[in-house]
């Protein structure tokens, strides 16, 4: 019998190496997502803790330490630890990430304003946020998040 085998093309040494590297950015990328919103979401998600921990050291210096002159202290305590530890964890879960990205980014910008003391490595840590959480807001929180999980499951069609 006289039949002609077909053996695939070898394939070209760059292109190898490309679907080598596509590989590992399909895993890599969701990673790094993973591991900013959980860095940035930790830094918030400590201090909150903390205030919720010493709430009567919260209370004190959200009347004596904090400018905060549009809302009474005790409100404002209130409402800066909750956005403290929910916050973090839309963060972590992915889950109206870039929404809380943007409110933890404002938050951000209100403790550089009303604690005028932070001193220059305070200020760098808040530039350094800021800076991770403008890029969640842009990127978004990636495929390993609940978001992402919603926005396929709502693609599905039935």
């Amino acid at each position: 019998m006289n039949t002609l085998i077909s053996h695939p093309a070898p394939a070209a040494p760059g292109k190898a190496a490309n679907t080598l590297s596509q590989r590992l950015l399909r895993v890599l990328t969701p990673l790094a997502d993973l591991l900013l919103r959980a860095w940035v979401g930790y830094a918030f998600w400590i201090s909150g803790w903390i205030k919720l921990n010493s709430w009567d050291s919260t209370l004190y210096l959200f009347r004596f330490e904090y400018a905060m002159p549009l809302l009474p202290s005790p409100v404002a305590a209130v409402l800066a630890t909750a956005i403290e530890l929910l916050g973090p964890l839309c963060l972590f879960l992915g889950l109206f990430a870039r929404s809380a990205a943007a409110l933890l980014f404002g938050f951000n910008i209100v403790a550089l304003v009303s604690y005028p003391e932070l001193g220059a490595a305070g200020l760098e840590q808040h530039r350094i946020w800021g800076l991770l959480l403008l890029a969640l807001m842009a990127h978004g929180p990636g495929s390993w998040s609940l978001d992402f999980c919603w926005a396929h499951f709502r693609r599905r069609p039935d």
